[in-house]
């Protein structure tokens, strides 16, 4: 069947750079569109029509409602939108709103991917979010506990990442404890920065309601009340991480992230977060989400550098043993697959 959509002033803006968004939707839903001088020509089976009718008809109402989406945002929603039979942009942008309480730009997920490990965080009291970087492990799951913190189902944040010395001993850099550890935490200040104004974030960091501190300064704490995210975690140790995931309190909530293809530990496979993998997993109330190269959300080159990476890896090291049960050399080498085998 045929069905046309009339054009609306600026829902061009729809159609995306090149008409990116519309080739979007013709090889996901497999309709024809044509742009005609009466309007949007949409081509295909009746459901599928009928979704691409949905998507215009989300667009003018969330535009009229005063939403301007840049159209990488929105090429992002609509790919989860013509992948997913029960999404609908006007759904996404309101839970994305409803998610977003205090922070200043919506957290949409851009992926399938992203999308479930939301949910995860949402559902679960501990969720692992493990894949290569620029998947958005990190700055969705800070998003997630300031928008948390605002809605007051949390009292604080608790941002933590191991100190891992790459390269150069803590004792010899310059400063105070604090000023020693603060550059490998930058990242996550940076997150909190983009989210909120620098001044509420001062203010918050300075009243301790959010605390960025390395790994170490969690051993023999309780953490109630608290939304608490563990960077970097590939580069802790079994015993880091087993102290960390037991430092739960009541009404607390965490969010692990790593990457296993970028682990600085002196031995990669004594890594914290190889063995949860295989310890923790089938547990109730942990979810792991996996990530992969078509994730990466930042520049397009990233994602063909994080596929070169792991076309590599997997032609140098076929095969790695683990200590850990011997566990696929596969994980390591940047397939995303959970650890079957046991802990011997």
């Amino acid at each position: 069947m045929t069905k046309t959509i009339e054009i609306t002033p600026n829902s061009e803006v729809l159609f995306g750079t090149r008409d990116e968004n519309l080739r979007l939707m013709e090889d996901a839903l497999h309709v024809t569109i044509d742009l005609r001088s009466d309007g949007v020509h949409v081509s295909g089976d009746p459901e599928a029509t009928a979704r691409v009718e949905r998507i215009f008809t989300d667009y003018e109402f969330l535009r009229k409602g005063g939403l301007a989406l840049h159209n990488g945002e929105l090429h992002a929603m609509l790919k989860l939108v013509v992948s997913d039979p029960g999404a609908t942009l006007r759904g996404m942008v309101e839970s994305g709103k409803q998610r977003s309480t205090g922070v200043k730009r919506m957290v949409q997920p851009r992926s399938p991917n992203q999308r479930k490990y939301v949910e995860a965080i949402e559902q679960s009291d501990m969720t692992f979010g493990i894949g290569p970087a620029g998947t958005g492990k990190t700055y969705l799951a800070v998003a997630m506990g300031v928008a948390a913190l605002m809605a007051k189902k949390v009292s604080r944040i608790i941002l933590v990442r191991p100190a891992v010395e790459a390269g150069e001993r803590l004792g010899f850099l310059p400063g105070s404890l604090q000023e020693k550890v603060d550059p490998y935490l930058r990242p996550l200040y940076d997150a909190l920065y983009d989210l909120m104004d620098q001044e509420r974030v001062d203010k918050l960091l300075e009243r301790n309601v959010i605390e960025v501190a390395p790994l170490a300064f969690m051993r023999g704490r309780t953490l109630n009340d608290a939304f608490i995210i563990m960077d970097e975690a590939q580069n802790t140790t079994a015993e880091q991480m087993k102290m960390f995931v037991t430092r739960l309190g009541n009404n607390s909530r965490a969010v692990i992230t790593g990457d296993l293809t970028q682990i600085d530990l002196p031995n990669p496979k004594k890594s914290g977060l190889l063995q949860a993998l295989q310890v923790l997993d089938g547990v109730e109330g942990i979810r792991f989400c996996h990530f992969e190269d078509n994730d990466v959300v930042r520049h397009h080159l990233v994602q063909r550098i994080v596929r070169a990476y792991d076309s590599y890896g997997r032609e140098q090291q076929p095969m790695l043993p683990l200590e850990m049960g011997d566990a696929p050399a596969a994980v390591l080498a940047g397939e995303k697959k959970k650890v079957q085998q046991k802990p011997q």
